[in-house]
């Protein structure tokens, strides 16, 4: 399967669900502009990857799939909590380094975690996240079939972007999801450019990455990921098919980024003209045109909804802000099962006490 070739089911969709998915990118959409600002600003140090432009893709996909679907990413990944449910005041302390962020601030902008909303994370090594993937869907296969008897109807969505389908771990994720009949979705976002580098540049038949899927005998379709309606119209019946059937697919979602791969990244290796072309294509433009003009939305409602959402992103950043610091005694948590490991009996108190270098926690 080359091509896309569906029905236009999110035309049929209430308007109700249009203006959700359109929340939902403005709430991305808004926390990333207050992202850049505040990592402008010094309070957000590290990596920092932000998704305006790519909205739709994550929008899209989240809304075609179950909340207990497992969700796993690369380090571009606010966009992805977000859309799945994740209380963007949590997102924003993480951000923050606090201790109330999604991973009590020891992951930062590249580690957003949430459990609850089946979301293992955004993975800061390149492909790392593909084996992950690909051992998730073995996990809820197994859990199901296995353990309870039943035919597993969980599927796993493994995002990654175009510079990753060049990895090792990523053809071995892929040969062996193929080889067991794994429900895993391999999502390449395909915003042009491994870092500075154009797609072209670095990957073999580029102008078609199917063929790294035919190569493991695995379904694969082409999505332009510049439109929500069009993701979920894509995305919907592919992971239907990988719920019915229990066997991996492979998704080149065609997107863009408008700002450069990281905050660091001047963006010289692409011309103005170019990035001009994508903005024209914004996603969340083409929703509310779709809106205004399909569904009799007023450019006032969609407003309203906009400036609620800045709201929420303001109050999450004062949040952040007033949201204290991890303390010294979280170096010796969450490193292992056990407090300490399994060699050793020392309690932290007893550990803290006797270590010449502890001042207490004073700063």
């Amino acid at each position: 399967m080359t091509t896309l070739s569906h029905p236009a089911i999110a035309e049929s969709l209430p308007t109700e669900t249009l203006l959700g998915w359109l929340r939902d990118m403005y709430l991305i959409r808004e926390f990333e502009i207050r992202t850049m600002q505040a990592y402008q600003n010094k309070k957000i140090g590290g990596f920092c990857h932000v998704y305006i432009g790519q909205e739709a893709v994550a929008v899209g996909c989240v809304a075609a799939t179950r909340n207990n679907d497992p969700l796993v990413t690369a380090y571009r990944d606010h966009g992805h909590g977000l859309a799945r449910g994740m209380d963007p005041k949590y997102g924003m302390a993480e951000m923050f380094g606090k201790l109330a962020g999604c991973a009590k601030g020891k992951g930062g902008s590249m580690h957003f975690f949430d459990a609850a909303n089946s979301m293992y994370g955004g993975h800061g090594i390149v492909g790392a996240q593909t084996p992950l993937g690909a051992g998730l869907a073995f996990a809820t296969k197994y859990e199901d079939e296995v353990m309870g008897g039943g035919k597993s109807d969980k599927v796993t969505l493994c995002f990654l972007g175009d510079g990753a389908v060049n990895q090792g771990a990523f053809h071995e994720a892929m040969n062996l999801a193929g080889l067991f009949d794994l429900p895993v979705i391999f999502i390449v976002e395909n915003n042009g450019y491994s870092m500075g580098t154009a797609i072209e540049r670095g990957t073999t038949m580029a102008h078609d990455l199917g063929a790294k899927a035919r190569a493991n005998g695995i379904d694969h379709i082409t999505i332009q990921g510049m439109d929500v309606m069009s993701v979920y119209d894509g995305m919907k019946p592919f992971v239907d098919q990988c719920r019915e059937n229990s066997r991996p697919g492979f998704v080149d979602m065609q997107t863009y980024r408008f700002k450069g791969h990281s905050m660091s990244d001047p963006r010289k290796y692409r011309t103005k003209d170019e990035e001009a072309q994508y903005e024209a294509q914004d996603p969340i433009g083409r929703l509310e045109h779709v809106l205004k003009t399909q569904r009799d939305v007023a450019d006032a409602d969609m407003e309203s909804i906009y400036d609620a959402q800045k709201k929420i992103v303001r109050e999450t950043v004062e949040f952040a802000e007033n949201a204290p610091a991890p303390g010294f005694d979280e170096l010796y948590k969450d490193v292992y099962v056990e407090p300490f490991g399994p060699w050793t009996g020392t309690s932290l108190p007893e550990m803290l006490a006797n270590d010449p270098n502890y001042n207490g926690g004073a700063r």
